[in-house]
């Protein structure tokens, strides 16, 4: 496992973004440097206003940088166009949101389905790995029921089958734990770093939840949009 983390799946140097607010300038990062290797299990926290969520909207071309360099899997995003951007988030990055973002008219096997449908994969290998999944996640048998007839973590499951179906770099989770109460909180934290240590998977959490910072390998804490500690925790 050490050799493994030592591949940069994430790399941002001296990264800044700056937006306008009113009639003010609002400074979210400001020079920030942070490398994620691959295997990682990482939580970046810090106060309301930090950075945190903005540095997860940057890696996942969901935002731009105003300075500096992101690099996705080696691939500089500021070199991509839009077509080459959209085929990133497709294929390297998978995304958990606190609001789960399923699409209600489907059923789970559909939502978790669904980026393997854009990539391409054939039907029997998308059922194979998506049974294999909703199983891991605890949802066997329920891959006919549409969200609104789950449960918020229940939707949340499904929400991490479907950003790992597709084999990315790396998976994004904003506030996984923020909709649903401490038990669910704590299934879906052992779900996710279950999936961690069995596939490898590099999870990058923008989070306040302390259950999450105590279960992460690596806390990086922000303020102002700086690094103020990069703390492994190898033990863990």
């Amino acid at each position: 496992m050490n050799d493994i983390k030592q591949v940069p799946v994430v790399e941002l140097k001296d990264v800044t973004r700056t937006y306008r607010q009113g009639d003010v300038d609002v400074n979210a990062l400001r020079g920030l440097t942070l490398t994620i290797n691959k295997g990682e299990f990482t939580a970046v926290c810090g106060p309301s206003g930090s950075g945190k969520t903005t540095i997860l909207n940057i890696i996942g071309a969901l935002d731009v940088a105003s300075s500096g360099k992101v690099s996705v899997e080696g691939k500089d995003l500021s070199s991509l166009n839009r077509r080459e951007l959209s085929i990133m988030r497709r294929d390297s990055i998978g995304f958990v949101f606190q609001a789960y973002n399923l699409i209600p008219v489907l059923t789970a096997y559909e939502n978790a389905e669904i980026v393997m449908s854009l990539q391409g994969i054939a039907a029997d290998e998308r059922r194979n790995r998506v049974m294999d999944l909703l199983s891991e996640v605890g949802l066997e048998g329920m891959e006919d029921r549409k969200p609104h007839q789950l449960s918020g973590g229940q939707q949340q499951r499904i929400a991490i089958a479907r950003a790992i179906a597709a084999n990315p770099a790396v998976i994004l989770a904003d506030e996984p734990t923020a909709n649903v109460d401490s038990d669910t909180a704590d299934k879906l934290l052992d779900i996710m770093e279950t999936l961690n240590r069995k596939r490898g998977v590099t999870f990058i959490f923008s989070t306040h939840d302390p259950k999450v910072m105590d279960r992460a390998r690596r806390i990086v804490r922000l303020i102002d949009g700086r690094v103020v500690i990069d703390e492994n925790r190898k033990n863990n």
